[in-house]
């Protein structure tokens, strides 16, 4: 089924935005899986999944976490 005229006017306005200032929603899932993995590391928990942080770019993952870089807190 198409997208109705209403619906690619939109499907264009939310590309322009992401385009403009970034993938809020993205951005925000990446941030909650991070403290969600940190949560758990903190409460002892072995089974933490990794984080979507750490699948991504490894060198922003060390530079969020001291852990990753080899250094202590």
């Amino acid at each position: 089924m198409a997208p109705s005229p209403t619906e690619q006017i939109q499907l264009l306005i939310y590309e322009d935005l992401i385009r403009e200032r970034g993938d809020v929603v993205a951005e925000a899932q990446l941030a909650a899986a991070h403290t969600q993995h940190q949560a758990m590391e903190l409460l002892g928990r072995q089974d933490a999944p990794p984080s979507a942080l750490y699948r991504g770019d490894p060198a922003g993952a060390a530079a969020d976490n001291p852990e990753r870089r080899g250094t202590l807190p």
